[in-house]
């Protein structure tokens, strides 16, 4: 009997360790198997890595009014081939065609290389001519590349310095040259400051070739800081520019540099179809940057507020949001 007992007592003391020694025994690649998960990340939580712009941008605050469309840095010149990543001045034309604005706010370097008016009428106006009823430009510096910029004046039946005043809605939005090298500047802030006094309005905008802030590989640009000290002293919301080829967005920035309340949201829509450039660095204020589509910036003009969309080549929206004017 004390043999059985002894027995039965061994038998169950193997049956308890067996499991045991079995865990024992399994390889390492089957007990991680069985660990936890590691905890999702918190949604918004702090991260050494930002993650990529959402390729479709969430919705904003629905703004009623007329659309303009903004861009610049448009054609090539007449004969260059089309790629994938040049002379997409024809399918820029195009989307903007089907948004239907009320205006086309272009933003200078229409025509590469040297904006003559043969290149225009062979190039440009096939194209973007199209909308030349509705278009309000600026001229850039390649414009530039051909003394007085004689070619943009004449293609577009303007005179020089061209640069004017306009109302949209119940927007004003002034349309400058910041080719100070090639006009007088003083003349031209003076005629902004009797504008802008002048004509007070809740909502305005200014527009330049180059940008006074940019991450794009010309970057910020210092001398339009003599605009937007006239501008942000008279309330303006917005600047428009172009010269990089890329599009950004930024915070409401201050002339000198600092995110203000009282600053200008800007613009940076180089990309009307010549050519995308890449990133150079982190300018301060930049909430948005994209170098890989070409696409146009639809603005909605509200009365007192506004909307904006970037609409890449396949219709796609990457950037988008709303405010009100200040």
């Amino acid at each position: 009997m004390t043999t059985m007992l002894a027995r039965a007592r061994a038998r169950a003391t193997a049956l308890v360790a067996a499991p045991v020694l079995l865990a024992l025994l399994l390889p390492v690649s089957s007990a991680t198997a069985r660990m936890p998960a590691p905890p999702v990340p918190v949604a918004g939580a702090a991260s050494t890595t930002a993650p990529p712009p959402p390729a479709v941008a969430p919705r904003a605050a629905a703004v009623t009014g007329p659309k303009i469309v903004v861009v610049g840095d448009i054609a090539c010149r007449p004969g260059a081939a089309t790629t994938a990543k040049t002379c997409r001045h024809a399918a820029t034309a195009k989307l903007a065609a089907r948004i239907k604005p009320k205006r086309v706010v272009a933003v200078g370097d229409l025509q590469y290389e040297k904006g003559e008016l043969s290149h225009f009428q062979d190039s440009y106006d096939p194209t973007w001519g199209k909308l030349k009823r509705i278009t309000r430009p600026v001229p850039g510096n390649h414009e530039y590349n051909t003394p007085g910029a004689t070619g943009y004046y004449s293609y577009f039946g303007l005179s020089a310095p061209g640069y004017k005043s306009i109302k949209v809605g119940t927007w004003r939005i002034y349309l400058l040259n910041s080719m100070c090298g090639d006009i007088d500047c003083a003349e031209q802030r003076e005629w902004l400051r009797t504008k802008m006094d002048a004509n007070p309005t809740a909502c305005s905008a200014i527009v330049t070739h180059y940008p006074r802030y940019s991450s794009g590989a010309h970057g910020s640009n210092a001398a339009t800081a003599r605009f937007w000290r006239i501008a942000q002293k008279r309330g303006a919301d917005v600047a428009f520019a172009g010269h990089d080829h890329d599009y950004e967005r930024f915070a409401a920035m201050n002339a000198d540099g600092k995110m203000r309340k009282s600053g200008l949201r800007s613009f940076v829509v180089g990309t009307g179809g010549k050519s995308l450039y890449r990133k150079r660095t982190d300018a301060k204020g930049s909430q948005f940057f994209r170098a890989d589509k070409f696409g146009v910036l639809v603005m909605t003009l509200g009365d007192g507020s506004y909307s904006w969309k970037f609409r890449a080549l396949g219709g796609t929206v990457r950037d988008r949001g709303s405010a009100r004017c200040r």
